[in-house]
């Protein structure tokens, strides 16, 4: 006992003084506590309430005798009393058991005060029946079950406990009897000193103490089995429950512990034990000491093995705890109320005393957050290194890691003497996952500065480093790389999956191509094709054909498998060669490289317009040499070996002249390929392909897509600006015959061509002459104004075709004449018709029908086309001749198709433009009477139907 060592961890409320107040008059037999109030029975039968200040609130008479027992509920507001009544009759006992219901409005009874007005007694229960013979009460504790059920056990001087349980209120109760000791002996029956509920599950045990023995009664068991603990017991008011469901016993030589199994831990406290209680984790003991003959009070913390409190009592007559407080009742009345201190005050006191391993202690057995512990570690390490104790000040400092700040002990530990210090720090900083990237960078940075290879493997290449992300990837790859540790910086890169950074170092610090290369052809597509994105430029100047290979694989990988239907949707999958491009930006032969052998695995791209275009400006471009590092070098040696000869300039640009001339034939292969006959728009842009042509001055390739596009104007202002005169008439020979789809028109401009030429062309012209003349393409008058303007022209070049044209007209001007006179006579033919039928009648002569060739007989029907029928013959259709009809009907067809047509301008002007004469087109459409069509009234016409023969004719 005097090993523990002594704190002031509780103090007295109230300064110290307080006594039960004056209302309380009669001795005080029992007391209890909860629901924020105080109770106590007195021996004159009354019930009274104290508050926080035990200061009087409200009393009753419960009972006309003493209150030997009473409990406050903590569920319920209910209160329970065990005291003596009025005897009724002889044979009952006057010891009864109430039940209060505080919450319900207490009933006044005349002459009282409201302050002792009794609550409502919900239920009132005779202990002692005959079947429960009376004996003296000893011990009484009551545990609440689920409302409204109460299991209530009741000790007495024999060695018996009776049990209640049920709901006293409707009084649907069940009584049972448990009996301690062992009744056939002959021994002295030991009171049941004390009680203590336990709740193990759904099942409920019960301990009973009697001086002699320590027994636990199992209650779910029919009948309830009954287990010995122990031998030796204990006297009233040494008996408690803790926290932990334990029953805990004090006896002069020591406090036992007992569980269900039996007898625990035991603590050796010396003296008598008057009371023994349990409040928040500390044991109260009331122990008399024989030698003085004095009471002291206190409380122990078991756990950290010290004496929290400790005070000199008076006689104690009952203990409480209520409010947080520990309340003692004296014999004389006077009360003394103790509370815990706060946790900051307990420290500050250990603080002072330099005691700190009991402050880590303290806190943590009571559970403190893990801020507060964390709190005093931290002033347990600064007590430590201010002593120099740098090894046991970092203990401390790595138990706060996840609370304090990691900067605040990195500060202390940056001297280069407590490297190793700041180092383990720093390892448990990232075994926590709680490091930072500049607490990575700073481990490695000791770990290099103390060239600490093996630690810097453990922490780099441990299993589970990496893949729990401990330490920040990214940092401890930078920081390795500038230590030149590069092997480590890269096992830390490749086993963290950050493939950019195991082919950064490999390429830009070891300059190991062909094992960057291996490993990027280990990953798969998707983080090959993202590693040769961002490494491609390097890997392309010093290993142009292997990349290439690995690019082909990328956009190319199983293509060969997925040749039916579903390739194209399989291609979209894979990368495009666009995506990789920017690669190839100072090495455009190898991208020409990799395109042709692209384009001649795959054939359907969904890109095949971006490649098409990209090989397009490669093949037609000038040159190909793009600035760059390396072709800048090359170009410096060029121009020193162009210095020593011009051997070597020529070799250089025969070399050059060549290559041009390669690509410009793939060029227009390309051009040729990519528009089929069968496409309407081209595998390439078209657009794109002219300027290139343009810009590059390829005529070729220039032609061939002004052709295809059919601006045949195009093609020939292209051999016009060459002057290439025999190629432009071939050209026009070819593209200007209208029978086979051609621009006649070709003709007349390359007629202007050469009258505006300012040179002697006369060959030239009189073969223009001859396809001009063959298809009438333009008027003699446009010829001669045409060809007039040059003046290296003479008469002779044209007089033979003026010639052939003059009698041409001559003999259709003839033509022409004689089909005037001829229309002219059939007009007037037509016109004197029309007057001899408006002025003459007609006489119809026919003897015969002419649908049925019988004779005609009335009624009969004429018409002005001379044609007589049968009125039956005719049917429903008399106004109209049967014979001529069709003829007539084909005739007003015409006429409105005729007239349709006049709407149809587009069709109008479509007929103007495609014929050789356009003024004859113009023509035909006035005499068709379409464009001006006049009225002379209403004509009678050609078929009408007369007046039938039965009305006179």
């Amino acid at each position: 006992m005097y090993q523990w060592r002594k704190f002031d961890f509780f103090e007295e409320k109230y300064g110290g003084k307080s006594s039960i107040p004056d209302e309380i008059s009669g001795k005080i037999c029992c007391s209890s506590s909860g629901r924020g109030k105080v109770v106590i029975g007195c021996d004159d039968g009354t019930v009274s309430f104290l508050d926080r200040g035990l200061n009087f609130n409200s009393g009753f008479q419960s009972h006309s005798s003493s209150v030997i027992f009473l409990q406050q509920l903590k569920q319920r507001n209910f209160l329970l009393t065990v005291g003596e009544d009025e005897q009724l009759a002889s044979h009952q006992s006057a010891m009864c058991l109430k039940v209060f219901d505080l919450d319900k409005p207490p009933q006044q009874q005349e002459g009282t005060s409201s302050a002792a007005a009794t609550p409502d007694s919900i239920g009132v229960l005779r202990i002692f029946t005959n079947q429960f013979p009376e004996a003296k009460i000893t011990s009484f504790l009551v545990l609440e079950e689920a409302p409204p059920i109460l299991l209530i056990a009741i000790g007495l001087d024999n060695g018996c406990i009776y049990c209640i349980k049920g709901d006293i209120a409707r009084e649907r109760i069940q009584r049972f009897k448990l009996q301690v000791d062992d009744a056939s002996t002959n021994k002295i029956q030991s009171p049941v000193t004390g009680l203590g509920f336990r709740m193990d599950g759904q099942t409920f045990q019960l301990f009973a103490v009697t001086p002699d023995s320590v027994t636990l009664f199992s209650l779910h068991n029919q009948p309830p089995r009954k287990q010995t603990l122990d031998q030796i017991g204990s006297s009233v008011n040494s008996v408690a429950m803790s926290d932990r469901s334990e029953l805990i016993i004090g006896r002069p030589e020591a406090v036992y512990f007992y569980e269900v199994d039996g007898r625990g831990p035991c603590w050796a406290f010396e003296g008598e034990k008057k009371f023994v209680g349990w409040f928040r984790g500390y044991l109260l003991c009331v122990i008399s000491d024989q030698r003085n003959g004095k009471d002291t009070f206190n409380v122990y913390d078991l756990k950290n093995r010290l004496i929290a409190h400790s005070i000199v009592v008076k006689e104690v007559s009952h203990m409480l705890c209520e409010w947080g407080n520990i309340i003692l009742i004296m014999s004389d009345k006077s009360a003394l109320c103790i509370g815990e201190k706060d946790m900051e005050s307990k420290l500050d006191m250990l603080f002072k005393k330099n005691l700190y391993t009991v402050a880590i202690n303290l806190v943590q057995s009571q559970q403190a957050d893990a801020a507060a512990t964390a709190e005093v570690l931290r002033k347990y390490g600064d007590h430590l290194y201010s002593k120099q104790d740098y090894d046991e000040a970092m203990a401390q400092y790595i138990n706060t890691i996840g609370h304090l700040e990691p900067s605040y002990v990195i500060q202390k530990f940056l001297d280069a003497q407590r490297i190793y210090n700041l180092t383990n720090y720093l390892e448990n900083l990232h075994e926590k996952g709680l490091a930072s990237k500049d607490h990575t960078t700073l481990l490695l940075n000791c770990y290099t500065k103390l060239k600490d290879v093996e630690k810097l493997n453990v922490f780099i290449k441990s299993e589970d480093g990496v893949g729990e992300h401990k330490f920040d990837v990214e940092t401890a790859i930078r920081v390795c790389r500038a230590a030149n540790y590069h092997e480590h910086a890269m096992y830390v890169a490749k086993k963290a999956g950050r493939h950019e950074w195991y082919l950064k170092i490999l390429l830009e610090d070891l300059a190991r191509y062909d094992e960057a290369l291996e490993y990027i052809s280990s990953l798969d597509s998707s983080q090959a094709g993202v590693t040769v994105k961002e490494y491609g430029k390097i890997l392309v100047e010093h290993k142009p054909a292997e990349t290439i290979q690995i690019l082909m694989r990328l956009c190319t990988e199983d293509e060969s498998l997925n040749r039916g239907s579903s390739s194209s949707g399989y291609l979209s999958m894979l990368p495009s060669p666009v995506d990789f491009l920017n690669i190839f930006i100072h090495h455009p032969h190898s991208l020409m490289d990799f395109l042709e052998k692209y384009t001649d695995k795959v054939k359907d791209s969904p890109a095949q317009v971006e490649i098409h275009n990209t090989l397009l400006e490669l093949y037609l471009s000038n040159d190909l040499n793009f600035p760059s590092r390396s072709q800048a070098t090359k170009g410096l040696v060029l121009s020193l070996e162009a210095r020593s000869g011009a051997l070597t300039t020529n070799k250089r640009d025969t070399s050059e002249e060549k290559n041009r001339t390669e690509r410009r034939r793939k060029g227009l292969l390309l051009l040729k390929s990519g528009w089929p006959s069968d496409l309407e728009q081209p595998l390439y842009d078209v657009d794109l392909a002219i300027i290139l042509c343009e810009m590059n001055v390829f005529t070729e390739g220039l032609l061939y897509i002004y052709e295809k596009m059919k601006l045949y104007k195009e093609v020939i202002a292209c051999y016009m600006q060459s002057h290439d005169h025999e190629g432009l008439i071939a050209c026009c020979k070819r593209l200007g015959d209208s029978g086979k789809g051609g621009d006649a028109t070709l003709w007349g401009d390359l007629l202007k061509y050469f009258g505006e030429l300012g040179e002697d062309c006369s060959k030239e012209v009189k073969e223009v002459l001859t396809y001009i003349e063959r298809d009438d393409i333009l008027p003699p008058i446009i010829v001669l104004q045409t060809l007039s303007r040059n003046p290296c022209l003479t008469l002779s070049v044209i007089k033979d075709y003026i010639a052939r044209k003059l009698e041409q007209e001559s003999k259709l001007i003839e033509d022409d004449r004689q089909a005037i006179e001829k229309y002219q006579d059939d007009t007037v033919a037509m016109r004197k018709e029309i007057q001899d039928l408006r002025t003459n009648a007609r006489i119809f002569q026919l003897s015969k029908c002419t649908a049925c060739t019988f004779t005609l007989d009335l009624p009969a029907v004429h018409f002005m086309c001379m044609h007589s029928f049968h009125q039956r013959c005719l049917g429903d259709n008399e106004k109209e001749c049967p014979e001529c009809a069709l003829d007539y009907r084909s005739v007003l067809e015409m006429k409105r198709n005729l007239e349709q047509n006049s709407k149809d301008q587009d069709h109008f002007f479509q007929q103007v433009k495609s014929s050789k004469d356009g003024f004859s087109v113009i023509a035909e459409y006035f005499g068709k009477g379409i464009i001006s069509k006049t009225s002379n009234g209403p004509t009678t016409t050609l078929g009408s139907a007369n007046t039938p023969s039965g009305n006179g004719y």
